[in-house]
């Protein structure tokens, strides 16, 4: 359930991410060197993931210890882009809404 709640969020994310991403230069790095920041100085790890426009990967990191959170997105050639972060993460167990039945 923890996987689905956090996917949910990185896909909400999505459409979002991937046209900031584009437009945005200044905080863009290689992905390794981008994901050793984010664990290095906010001690955040990889939590969801997910495809993005274009074949660009979106991913939803977070910290543990003290909330912090970012999603980054990684276009085709390598390049990441840091497209959000802020705080108060939280883990939910929200059932996911069955639409299979319809309205």
């Amino acid at each position: 359930m923890r996987n689905y709640t956090l996917l949910s969020l990185g896909i909400s994310a999505l459409i979002l991410a991937t046209q900031h991403a584009q437009a945005q230069t200044t905080n863009c790095a290689p992905r390794d060197a981008m994901v050793e920041r984010l664990a290095a100085q906010y001690g955040e790890r990889r939590q969801a993931m997910g495809l993005g426009n274009n074949n660009t990967t979106v991913e939803f990191f977070a910290a543990d210890a003290d909330g912090s959170w970012s999603v980054i997105v990684t276009a085709p050639g390598g390049m990441t882009c840091l497209v959000a972060a802020a705080s108060a993460f939280q883990l939910t167990d929200d059932p996911l809404v069955d639409t299979s039945a319809g309205t």
